[in-house]
């Protein structure tokens, strides 16, 4: 999956994707957008481009197509954050940073993850 960062309207549709079960059509996912306003083909092109950044995944259902996060948002948000660290001269400072930035329960939740990577 290509990382890149997302563009405003490329967020909002991540959005109604991660938040669905199923995949969607483009017709679904403009009606989840009416609210913007948006063109029809605005909203396919979107998709189309998301799909050749391989963010998103898509499969022929008869005529249309079906379009589906490749990864969670989750997953998505960490391969960004490594990205981030990728682009600092020092991992360990940057972490350090970061580190000094999250609160209790975020800190927490790290040190339960690290916990549990450590184990055979």
């Amino acid at each position: 999956m290509d990382v890149a960062k997302l563009g405003e309207l490329e967020r909002a549709v991540m959005e109604v994707l991660w938040a669905r079960a199923e995949p969607a059509t483009v017709r679904a996912v403009h009606e989840e957008l009416a609210d913007r306003g948006l063109a029809y083909t605005t909203v396919m092109t979107v998709l189309t481009r998301l799909a050749a950044k391989g963010v998103v995944r898509r499969k022929r259902s008869g005529r249309a197509w079906l379009y589906a996060p490749a990864a969670s948002r989750e997953e998505y948000v960490a391969e960004l954050m490594l990205e981030a660290l990728e682009m600092t001269g020092d991992r360990d400072s940057a972490l350090v940073r970061f580190a000094q930035s999250v609160t209790n329960d975020e800190a927490d939740a790290l040190r339960k993850a690290l916990e549990q990577g450590e184990s055979p």
